[in-house]
């Protein structure tokens, strides 16, 4: 197995060279041959890319991208997919609410399950996290049962930023959405493909605030509704 980490970056000058700091001293299981990290800057307006342009001059494991104009989420991990050699992705966000210790769990499982689609989930039994927004807690609860009645598979995390996939089926899958319904958009793509080719694991979450620099606003949450009724009620491709 080798594995791309695709992380899409905007405006985390703080706290992205952390998340590859971690990245690069990252216990990974055995049976993973190589692995290499893609940053594709989404035409950050702080210092990200100049930064992590510093930080991995010197580390061969790190590639470097960069948006000329800002397009989203959806649209900066396509790209950072066609930049990727591996045969499997995992999509890292660069804030840090989600911890790159979870990744062995990850690559564990669907090496031994022989499946091609881990999804994280934040609320799943028996991991440890701080308390945060209800309101947005009850958004995304309503989001995954409405996914999980659509494709009729039960998951508990939908919206999880955590998602490792292998490229046989993101080759299958043509992606569309640019911003935050992508993580809608694959694993209703996904279901669809084939239902029983997907497990969820467990990851811990540290969640942010806006003023902390929480990208996902609101609004966006309409937005991600619209994702899911075209490709799971309507099911476009």
């Amino acid at each position: 197995m080798n594995l791309s980490i695709i992380i899409p970056l905007y405006n985390e000058e703080k706290l992205v060279l952390t998340v590859i700091k971690n990245l690069l001293e990252l216990k990974y299981p055995d049976f993973l041959e190589k692995y290499e990290i893609v940053i594709v800057d989404d035409c950050s307006s702080d210092n990200s890319f100049e930064a992590v342009t510093n930080f991995i001059k010197d580390e061969k494991r790190c590639r470097l991208f960069k948006h000329e104009v800002n397009q989203g989420k959806g649209a900066t991990v396509r790209t950072g997919i066609s930049k990727a050699t591996g045969d499997v992705y995992l999509v890292q966000d660069a804030d840090l609410e989600l911890s790159p210790s979870d990744i062995p769990t990850m690559l564990n499982a669907m090496h031994e399950l022989n499946i091609e689609f881990i999804n994280g989930s934040r609320y799943m039994p028996g991991v440890l996290r701080p308390l945060f927004g209800f309101k947005r807690y009850l958004a995304n609860k309503f989001f995954t049962m409405l996914t999980s009645f659509l494709v009729d598979v039960r998951i508990t995390d939908m919206a999880c930023g955590y998602k490792l996939f292998h490229k046989n089926l993101y080759n299958k899958l043509t992606l569309r959405e640019n911003r935050f319904g992508f993580e809608a958009e694959i694993i209703l793509k996904a279901l669809r493909y084939q239902k029983n080719n997907i497990a969820e694991v467990p990851v811990k979450y540290f969640p942010r605030n806006v003023a902390q620099g929480k990208k996902l606003r609101n609004s966006d949450a309409f937005k991600i509704l619209l994702t899911i009724a075209k490709y799971g009620l309507f099911k476009m491709d």
